[in-house]
């Protein structure tokens, strides 16, 4: 109890930056803190003074029997502060994923400095006439399309706009880079 007192003080002390955060976890604190920010109703506070104002109850139960920060397990800790609703909110509001027409699914970087950003192969979109929107539709995702190889050839944030405009050059070098792919 000693130590885990402890080790609760020196992240008071320091701030939520002290903690070993997996990428997993870094995913979820910006979904959340995205869905916060754009009205998601009842999600905790996932600011780093709403994180340590609550460190009894999320950070605490994970320090059983651990000597120092670094080897406290983090996987999770964020979503078991959410109950079943909030959890559903989360995924409607802000999902993880982008499942394309193709029937793949691609991660939601919510991290970036220009709003939530999936990377997708331009063919998992094709026939995809309106454009994936996040927040209650509120939101664009950003589409970061690539040739089949995973090389960048286009970003957009309106995918009609895009099959009518841009996508006539990017089809063109497409059908010469991959003749053995159909490019419609």
């Amino acid at each position: 109890e000693a130590v885990s007192a402890a080790l609760l003080a020196e992240v008071r002390a320091q701030g939520t930056g002290a903690l070993p955060w997996p990428d997993s976890e870094t995913a979820t604190l910006s979904r959340l803190r995205f869905a916060a920010a754009h009205g998601c109703p009842g999600l905790p506070d996932a600011s780093d003074e709403g994180l340590l104002s609550t460190l009894d109850q999320w950070l605490a139960p994970r320090l059983s029997g651990v000597a120092r920060l670094s080897d406290v397990k983090l996987e999770g800790a964020l979503l078991d502060r959410l109950d079943w609703n909030a959890r559903q909110a989360l995924d409607r509001f802000a999902p993880a994923r982008f499942s394309s027409p193709a029937g793949t699914t691609h991660a939601i970087d919510y991290g970036g400095g220009g709003g939530p950003e999936a990377e997708v192969r331009v063919q998992a979109v094709f026939g995809f006439g309106a454009h994936p929107m996040l927040a209650d539709g509120r939101v664009p995702l950003t589409l970061a399309l690539t040739s089949p190889a995973g090389r960048p050839v286009a970003k957009t944030r309106d995918l009609p706009a895009f099959w009518k405009g841009a996508w006539k050059d990017v089809q063109k070098d497409m059908k010469g880079r991959y003749p053995k792919h159909p490019w419609p």
